[in-house]
């Protein structure tokens, strides 16, 4: 028997399954592979890769909804909907270069499975916030189907909003259904050079609070994209961006409110469309983070007020690069030289008021003997361990991806 398995039907797919059920034989799920570097290391006989399960289902550009198999590329589901001006507004995130995969190889299922989101999130939300409908197969092998057009699952869980942010250990989609959103028209983006991080903080803060209506709010640190910054002419200078999107005349009106708005905060530049979307790409993929080899590198979620603070205790601990995003409510900090330091990471999003911290990027042993991703509090632990028993109650997808014991 293969030690990778790769349906091509649901059918196959529920075969497979009920095959590891009955065998109680774990197997680590994958789309192609892409996040695979990210979470803890699975030790399993068997692999289930959905790259074989892939292709368009249904498209219905006047509706905005779009169907597709689980194992279907992601750049093929954009290409398709750039054809028709249509997005996905939510802005999937691409590791491939700080994971050393490779760009563009991602899939629509290991997007909703881990529920990553660009810089849009603010206005956009999460893949979750997207997700219509799912057809898959349990850990039982048994087929399901939760929201969108068909009636709820018999378990009585909101199946669809569960398997985001689940990373494969609750259940194996084999086809989903999203809303898809019209691109902007226009996209320009508000920079503000030479702002201190205390300043970027309430230059961010004043523009979201605005009638600007900003999709997406980053601060880049010194020494962050070299050649971004010799192309506005910012070197040696930090970077406060805030991106605009709609049609001309509304983008146009905002960004002169910005302009107004922050002129106190210093001299304001503007990129324009394939500028400003190049600055976005390059945000959403961590371009400036791909020469960091196994350099850990973390993904931390605070409230934006206590953003400064945070990363002040980061630097302290070793941080040589953080980016804000999110109006400074995700960094991305880079650890280069000595421990990973992963208790005092979290002790510092504690003391700030509470937060998440992930880890995106590190070594094996590290991955193996920290915690990925962050501790429950007994109460969530507890429900995330009831609804692994009813979904999975054999163990079998992807065991100790997220959790030791789930």
């Amino acid at each position: 028997m293969s030690d990778c398995f790769k349906p091509e039907t649901q059918d196959e797919l529920a075969k497979v399954l009920s095959w590891a059920a009955a065998e109680e034989t774990p197997m680590e799920i994958i789309g192609s592979g892409s996040k695979r570097q990210l979470g803890r290391p699975v030790q399993v006989a068997y692999t289930l890769s959905l790259e074989n399960l892939s292709g368009i289902v249904d498209y219905e550009p006047a509706e905005l909804v779009l169907t597709a198999k689980a194992g279907t590329p992601i750049a093929e589901i954009e290409a398709l909907l750039s054809e028709h001006g249509q997005e996905l507004a939510f802005e999937p995130v691409d590791y491939g270069g700080v994971l050393g995969t490779g760009y563009g190889k991602g899939t629509l299922a290991g997007v909703c499975a881990t529920n990553l989101a660009g810089s849009r999130r603010l206005k956009a939300g999460a893949a979750r916030d997207h997700v219509l409908g799912i057809h898959g197969v349990s850990g039982r092998g048994e087929i399901f189907k939760a929201g969108g057009r068909v009636v709820k699952n018999v378990t009585g869980y909101d199946i669809a909003r569960a398997f985001c942010s689940s990373w494969g250990t609750l259940g194996v989609a084999s086809e989903l259904t999203l809303k898809v959103m019209p691109a902007a028209a226009l996209e320009e983006t508000v920079v503000v050079k030479g702002l201190s991080g205390a300043e970027a903080s309430e230059a961010m803060s004043a523009a979201m609070g605005s009638s600007a209506e900003v999709s997406s709010a980053a601060f880049l640190p010194l020494q962050y994209d070299d050649r971004l910054s010799a192309e506005l002419g910012a070197i040696d200078k930090t970077l406060t961006v805030l991106r605009l999107e709609g049609v001309e005349k509304s983008v146009n009106y905002r960004v002169e409110t910005l302009r107004s708005l922050l002129k106190p905060f210093g001299s304001i530049d503007v990129l324009k469309n394939e500028g400003s979307r190049a600055l976005w790409r390059s945000i959403r993929r961590l371009e400036a983070f791909e020469e960091g080899g196994e350099a850990p590198l973390w993904r931390i979620s605070v409230a934006p007020t206590h953003s400064e603070s945070v990363v002040q205790r980061l630097q302290q601990l070793g941080a040589s690069k953080v980016l804000r995003d999110w109006a400074g409510g995700l960094l991305i900090a880079e650890f280069n030289g000595g421990d990973n330091p992963a208790l005092e990471i979290r002790q510092a999003i504690a003391q700030a008021g509470g937060g998440h911290a992930t880890l995106i990027r590190g070594s094996a042993s590290d991955r193996g003997s920290i915690e990925v991703f962050q501790p429950q509090d007994p109460a969530l632990a507890l429900l995330t361990r009831s609804l692994k028993k009813q979904l999975d109650p054999k163990g079998i997808l992807n065991p100790g991806r997220m959790y030791v014991g789930v």
